[in-house]
């Protein structure tokens, strides 16, 4: 990070720019308990490829032990601030990482979660079209929120997914704000095979609002997506292959797909997953600028996010840790099942974080 001596209006306004010295801790990260962090966005605030974002402020959701060390921990397209098993949401995305005793230990650690834009629920205005979103700005977004909390230091960032993409891209931005990285099955950039199998995706999505089908096209999104998150071996040892009785049936298969569909209609909006798949397929940083120490977790049977490509983003990182690959049943969606593998490497990683 770039500290300048003199500041002026432009970069008091830019948390990159902004000395850490310059940083109080707020009285949100003193308070008990999980609670919710707003902040405004300012009016100046252009994402990378032009245009506004419709909504005004980036909400995070403080989690764990009240002045601990802070880790960031952001996740998957469909993930968002509630991490953990809270008091108002139940279980979390992430509950199996993150609690008390756990590997991300909420009585050892802050842990800072955010939603990603564009913002989503009932009461939220929705732009009438797709936004043109990266995970840089994505993680601008992140520093505006470690700015107001006054946040010198996050003791570490760790991604999963299209979250780990924006810890690159944090890293890339920001090369001392964070102490170290954790990247979970995410690279520097997309497979070309996965931007096609998203691509299907964003024109069943584009179908479904020129017909006025958006809940059937969002379903039908889902189910085709999660047949590149997981695995041919494990559709093959849970689903009975045996035809029905009638052309135009379910299969066994097709029924689980459907019913995983019919379940995420709640979780989004056409146009926010044409924004953030779109994000995921726009990704690109640069290795060899990232300079804070990273941990890659990679998976060899990951479709979407091939280890050969974790492979490749390790040997050009300058400040790699450690890269550590592992076969599993479950494909893309391993950082979610496999628990004690992952748990383990988090567990080391976070061990000498300062308390």
């Amino acid at each position: 990070m770039t500290l300048a001596l003199i500041q002026t209006d432009e970069t008091a306004a830019d948390p990159s720019c902004r000395p850490a010295s310059a940083r109080r801790p707020s009285a949100l990260l003193q308070r008990e308990g999980a609670h919710d962090v707003y902040v405004p966005i300012p009016d100046d605030f252009e994402l990378d490829f032009g245009g506004k974002l419709t909504q005004k402020q980036v909400v995070g959701r403080l989690h764990g032990k009240p002045n601990a060390p802070l880790v960031v921990v952001a996740g998957g397209i469909s993930a968002d601030r509630y991490v953990h098993r809270t008091e108002t949401k139940g279980l979390g995305w992430w509950s199996g990482a993150v609690g008390v005793r756990a590997p991300i230990d909420l009585t050892r650690y802050r842990v800072l979660a955010f939603d990603f834009a564009p913002e989503f629920g009932d009461k939220v205005k929705e732009p009438q079209a797709p936004l043109t979103i990266t995970t840089q700005d994505q993680a601008r977004l992140l520093a505006l929120l470690l700015d107001h909390l006054g946040v010198d230091k996050v003791a570490a960032f760790i991604g999963c997914s299209y979250g780990g993409m924006i810890a690159l891209a944090f890293g890339e931005i920001y090369p001392d704000w964070a102490e170290q990285l954790v990247v979970v099955s995410a690279a520097h950039r997309p497979h070309p095979l996965a931007t096609a199998w998203r691509g299907i995706q964003r024109r069943i999505l584009q179908l479904g609002v020129e017909t006025g089908r958006v809940d059937q096209a969002v379903g039908l999104a889902r189910e085709l997506a999660m047949t590149t998150y997981r695995t041919p071996e494990e559709f093959d040892s849970r689903f009975d292959s045996e035809a029905p009785s009638h052309a135009g049936q379910a299969y066994p298969v097709c029924d689980y797909l459907k019913s995983r569909g019919k379940a995420y209609r709640d979780r989004t909006s056409p146009n926010r997953w044409l924004t953030l798949s779109d994000s995921i397929d726009r990704h690109r940083v640069e290795p060899e600028a990232i300079t804070a120490p990273v941990t890659l977790i990679g998976f060899n049977s990951d479709r979407l996010c091939p280890i050969e490509d974790m492979a490749e983003l390790a040997d050009r990182l300058p400040n790699l840790w450690r890269f550590v690959r592992a076969d599993s049943l479950y494909g893309h969606d391993a950082f979610l099942k496999e628990d004690k593998f992952v748990g383990e490497i988090l567990t080391s990683v976070l061990k000498d974080v300062d308390q």
